[in-house]
């Protein structure tokens, strides 16, 4: 399946890195977050990748025109440099196409502008490319199959220690619980569309606004739980947070990682 990244975000609230970084290309470790989400995908074999650009087109074209894939994998180094040999590879069997949707646009029109890259293809996912998770995503995609609707997406119940409060008409409070014992879950922002997605999405509609409201009258709109860990980078404090789970050196996020695996020996420059 195709993976349509959304990667025309500012990062607004993130401090340091919203004057000149688009929020897709804020780094993790050796790589920008949108490396991470991409390779979470290419994990489960899903490396046909749309990028729908926006904010610091350049930036992000430049950073995969200049891949160094030395800089995550293991190499061997001789003749003074004039030969290494990647021990591993992370990128080679990925496909990317970058298409330009706009600085200003929001999600449901960056998604009808890349539509003719869709063409053929029964179903696809898509993600807003600013958060990172351990989901099974099979385990979704075999749900999303199954129950044969239009649209899912991840449902996550937040963590956040905020209190949900119930108001009576004259503002009396009725009850107060923690949001984790609500029942609340929010959007995620994994989503799986199939094709017919297209026919519910008008031109200037945001996403998860009209169209999904046509989906929920129609029943076409499916939810899928997780429990486990996610995480979204949308402040300076998230980013620290998953800053220090990769320092930790096992983020819960890098399903991919397999050290049991024999190394495979390929030749490039770095």
């Amino acid at each position: 399946m195709k993976v349509v990244l959304f990667c025309g975000g500012l990062g607004m609230r993130l401090r340091e890195y919203s004057d000149n970084t688009p929020k897709p290309m804020v780094p993790l470790g050796y790589r920008p977050i949108l490396w991470h989400l991409m390779r979470y995908y290419a994990h489960f074999g899903h490396k046909d990748f749309i990028l729908c650009l926006g904010y610091r087109a350049d930036m992000i074209k430049q950073y995969f025109m200049g891949y160094n894939e030395c800089l995550s994998n293991d190499f061997v180094y001789s003749k003074g440099g004039k030969q290494v040999q990647l021990l591993n590879s992370d990128i080679d069997d990925w496909n990317i196409t970058f298409v330009d949707t706009g600085v200003n646009a929001n999600i449901g029109q960056r998604l009808l502008a890349v539509k003719p890259f869709l063409a053929g293809e029964e179903a696809f996912l898509a993600n807003y490319a600013d958060a990172l998770t351990d989901l099974p995503l099979d385990r979704m995609l075999d749900d999303f199959w199954t129950h044969g609707k239009i649209a899912g997406f991840l449902a996550y119940q937040p963590p956040h220690s905020f209190h949900v409060v119930a108001l009576d008409e004259d503002e009396m409070v009725q009850s107060i619980s923690p949001i984790a014992n609500s029942g609340l879950y929010i959007n995620a922002g994994f989503f799986a569309f199939r094709q017919e997605i297209f026919d519910y999405l008008l031109p200037g509609e945001e996403l998860v606004t009209e169209p999904f409201e046509r989906l929920i009258q129609l029943q076409q709109l499916k939810a899928y739980r997780h429990e486990g860990f996610w995480a979204a980078m949308d402040t300076f404090k998230d980013k620290q947070l998953l800053d220090e789970l990769y320092a930790a050196g096992n983020p819960p996020w890098e399903l991919w990682r397999d050290h049991t695996a024999p190394p495979v020996a390929k030749a490039a420059v770095c």
